[in-house]
Parts: structure tokens; C-alpha cells; sequence
């Protein structure tokens, strides 16, 4: 343990900002591939609204405990997701219609 202490907190800052923008992309994508596909959607409403409150959790963490990579990251999460989300209840409410 006595390397990870040694480690600086800015350089842990900025490894824990691009692990997060990387996990944003992930999400990104899912997003860009959910907006493209003309079909209804499989995901579930507790799946995409679940990852609304968990993203805002460890924003609000971020925010308490003043760690720039948490509330940073997990902020563009929630923005992400919330696309997501839109698009998702979009597309449900166009294709319960059209049936």
C-alpha cells in the first residue's frame, strides 16, 4: 500500500477523469447505436432509469467529498443517460402506437 500513497492525488485526479470519460463513451455508444436502431428498444426501465440514480449518487459523492473525478465524470454520466432514456421512452411510446 505504501506505493499507492506515495502516488500523488492530482495524478490519481487525472487517471479517475479519463477512466471515467472512457466510461462515458461507453455509454455514448450506446446511445449513438439506441438513436440509430429503428427498432423498439430491449432495454429495461430499470436498467436505464437504475443508472440515472446510480451516476447521480456518485456525482453527489463527488461533489461532498470534493473529487473532481467522481462528480466530473458521473455528471456527463447522468447527461448521457438521461439521452438514453429519452430515447428509449420515445421509441416505446412510437411503437405501442403504431400496434
Amino acid at each position: 500500500m505504501n506505493i499507492i500513497h506515495s502516488i500523488p492525488e492530482n495524478i490519481f485526479e487525472s487517471i479517475g477523469i479519463a477512466a471515467g470519460l472512457s466510461a462515458c463513451l461507453v455509454i455514448a455508444i450506446q446511445v449513438y447505436k439506441e438513436y440509430r436502431y429503428k427498432g423498439p428498444s430491449s432495454l429495461s426501465n430499470g436498467f436505464i432509469f437504475g443508472w440515472v440514480f446510480i451516476y447521480l449518487f456518485w456525482c453527489f459523492y463527488g461533489i461532498r467529498f470534493n473529487t473532481i473525478a467522481l462528480w466530473l465524470t458521473n455528471a456527463v454520466a447522468v447527461v448521457l443517460q438521461l439521452a438514453l432514456c429519452f430515447i428509449v421512452v420515445r421509441k416505446r411510446k412510437l411503437y405501442t402506437s403504431k400496434t
